[in-house]
């Protein structure tokens, strides 16, 4: 019998809950009858629609905590006002990751999708597939599906979910299926090496019942596994690759079965996600001409690829690009969609990430012409000049670093020509900045056929 409250009959109350994560698990707990309140620094569209789902917000961090249990992200430091005080009084306290074990623990079968790049597309993709499937499932996805947003719940038995690296939260999953896209070198200031990110890997997929990887990316394949996905190496392959207008198709092969696959996003990035969600939809039965049909209705995930608008007549692409192997891709699919010069504009996100990866970071803005980096999003840290994105443009000799709405549309005005476009590159509140700062009424309009070619 399928747990109604999960042992929170008490009440949930959530720091931070206007975070993509954290709001997806909101819905899903009061959906099943759990009594869910919390608290975010800022309004947003998503804690409106929280309220509008009737799942009180407060804005601030005065309010008083009922609820027996409180719920925090990786990102409320231990000194946050709320969380002081919910802990003087006794409160149980969770981590959203132990939350998210918690819900998936509850679930007959239970798919989580690991990576260092990719694993919101990928999670959103295999919604795409069960409900082609048309199968009892619910998914929790780490960003906004343009069709589904952050959370579908089409039945109990079937759970998918991302199964994040950061702070080694994906430990609190177990069981089920275990994809990993990729292994790369990032969140150092949590793991301090590669050995010990490839050891939190292996601890991820060791605690799982089978494990799926990238056959393509050396350290996920070192991992144990059951079978592997890729284009070049995998159980399950894309094979016979064929790009219109960087939008890919290709036949998914294993053994015996394949399926013809066409994608209607651009970039061949999501080529190897979609591989890895075949992969995982098979281990589930699910016949491979109605993986085709879901991959096929997937049209993108909000701040991946995301065409936001017109800034001076180019039409604006937005990315959560914030790692060098992203922003690579991410310019590379630009570039081969722009008839004139890609105008690209990035904001670092954290100063330990900048720090830590500046010479790759200026490796990537020097395939850009006249890079545009703006002040960085520091999100939990402090201030850290050698991070920082003046630092960053000081090893960029043609880059331009901005500060605000005003100087970059200014810049960008001095920039863009005919037939360019403007690539948004970051994963803090670049996509907000570019948005407010957008040719008027322009935003909604189709890509012009010079971007969608």
């Amino acid at each position: 019998m399928f747990p109604r409250d999960f042992g929170l009959s008490g009440g949930v109350y959530m720091i931070g809950i206007g975070g993509v994560s954290m709001s997806a698990l909101a819905c899903l707990l009061s959906d099943r009858g759990v009594r869910v309140r919390g608290s975010d620094r800022a309004e947003s569209p998503l804690t409106r629609r929280l309220i509008a789902r009737g799942i009180p917000v407060h804005i601030g961090e005065e309010e008083e905590i009922r609820e027996e249990t409180v719920v925090c992200t990786a990102a409320i430091p231990a000194e946050h006002p709320q969380r002081k005080r919910a802990e003087e009084a006794g409160k149980r306290l969770l981590t959203r990751a132990r939350l998210l074990g918690m819900v998936a623990g509850a679930f007959p079968h239970v798919i989580s999708v690991a990576g260092s790049h990719g694993k919101t597309s990928c999670t959103a993709m295999l919604a795409h597939v069960f409900a082609a499937a048309g199968l009892p499932f619910t998914c929790h996805i780490g960003g906004e599906d343009l069709d589904f947003g952050n959370y579908v719940a089409r039945g109990e038995e079937y759970f998918i979910t991302e199964a994040c690296e950061y702070r080694r939260s994906f430990l609190s999953l177990s069981g089920g299926c275990a994809v990993v896209l990729n292994i790369d070198r990032d969140h150092m200031d949590c793991y301090g090496s590669e050995e010990a990110l490839c050891g939190a890997f292996r601890s991820y997929v060791s605690a799982a019942e089978f494990a799926l990887v990238n056959g393509d990316d050396p350290r996920a394949r070192a991992l144990p596994h059951r079978a592997t996905f890729g284009v070049t190496e995998g159980d399950f392959r894309a094979v016979g690759l064929h790009a219109d207008g960087e939008r890919y198709s290709f036949r998914a092969a294993e053994g015996d079965a394949a399926a013809d696959i066409t994608l209607g996003v651009c970039g061949r990035v999501y080529v190897e996600d979609a591989m890895a969600a075949y992969a995982a939809a098979r281990s589930f039965g699910i016949p491979p001409a109605t993986i085709a049909a879901g991959l096929r209705s997937f049209r993108g995930v909000r701040r991946r690829f995301e065409f936001i608008g017109f800034l001076c007549g180019a039409p604006v692409i937005s990315d959560y690009a914030h790692h060098p192997r992203e922003m690579r891709a991410a310019l590379s699919t630009a570039q081969a969609i722009c008839r004139g010069t890609v105008r690209l504009v990035f904001q670092p996100h954290t100063y330990s990430r900048t720090k830590d990866l500046m010479r790759e970071f200026a490796d990537v803005l020097r395939e850009a012409e006249s890079p545009v980096l703006y002040a960085t999003y520091a999100a939990r840290e402090p201030f850290d000049g050698e991070g920082s994105a003046a630092a960053l443009a000081g090893h960029v000799p043609e880059a331009v670093y901005v500060q605000s709405p005003a100087q970059l549309r200014g810049r960008l005005q001095g920039l863009i020509g005919k037939g360019d476009l403007v690539l948004v590159l970051g994963a803090g509140d670049i996509d907000a900045i570019a948005r407010s700062v957008l040719d008027q009424n322009s935003a909604g309009f189709p890509l012009p056929s010079q971007a969608a070619t």
